[in-house]
């Protein structure tokens, strides 16, 4: 076995798992930036119209890699490395709880998403790369997609509230400890 793969407390996570949670990291925070730049924006606005399906199919493909990222968490469990016994009580459930909603809210907030735009009775679709568009099943009704629209903000919200916790508890422990046991940074990177 490598050196990612040392025991429940490995020193690293395996490659695949680092290279699709940065992968992942980029693409949810730049879909998060995009869409604050596009709310309020017309979508006949040049970039916002150039942003719309991008936003879109890069939305779908974060949860298509959300999906992934739970199949090789399953996948590798045995071998993962573990939160640090150095952690308080509460430091331990408050990483425990942001991790979850993390993944959570990388599977719900496309899903709304794609709700939002399935449901618009003006919707263009929902384009996929090499696909022209994903089917659309949700029926149109301009009052649910009101309600998707909300919905699909305020987990977006959400999402990079709980990443700013993720980091933020990541920075404390790299600069706090110095190289600590509970300074979890190495393993990711």
């Amino acid at each position: 076995m490598t050196e990612a793969f040392r025991g429940r407390r490995g020193v690293k996570y395996p490659v695949s798992i680092r290279i699709l949670h940065w992968l992942r990291a980029v693409l949810i925070l730049g879909l998060i930036m995009c869409g604050l730049y596009m709310t309020g924006r017309d979508e006949q606005d040049a970039i916002a119209g150039i942003l719309y399906p991008n936003h879109k199919q890069f939305g779908i493909l974060v949860w298509l890699l959300a999906l992934v990222h739970l199949a090789m968490r399953w996948h590798y469990d045995a071998v993962l490395p573990r939160a640090p016994k150095a952690l308080k009580p509460w430091e331990r459930g408050l990483s425990y709880g942001a991790h979850r909603l993390i993944v959570a809210l990388t599977l719900l907030t496309p899903l709304l998403g794609y709700a939002m735009s399935s449901s618009l009775t003006q919707s263009d679709g929902v384009p996929f790369f090499f696909l022209s568009h994903v089917p659309e099943i949700l029926p149109k009704n301009d009052a649910a997609f009101a309600v998707f629209q909300a919905l699909h903000k305020y987990c977006a919200y959400l999402l990079l509230a709980c990443i700013a916790l993720h980091i933020a508890g990541t920075v404390k422990h790299r600069l706090q400890d110095k190289g600590g046991e509970t300074d979890v940074l190495p393993r990711m990177i």
